[in-house]
């Protein structure tokens, strides 16, 4: 029962970690980097050779 308490408690000083991390980049605070990266979309031409043609394809016009 003991070790239980000790793992329940070192989740949830995990999690308010976790958490301030995250709110502190949440609020823009200088020097604080969040443990989640941010996603960011990249916007063209797909790189596998597959849909590459799927995109010639779509994108083409048709008279």
């Amino acid at each position: 029962m003991n070790g239980l308490i000790k793992t329940g408690g070192l989740v949830l000083v995990g999690f308010v970690l976790v958490a301030a991390l995250e709110l502190g980049e949440t609020l823009s605070i200088p020097g604080v980097h969040s443990v989640i990266s941010s996603a960011e979309a990249v916007v063209g031409r797909p790189l596998t050779p597959v849909s590459v043609s799927g995109v010639a394809r779509r994108s083409n016009r048709r008279d």
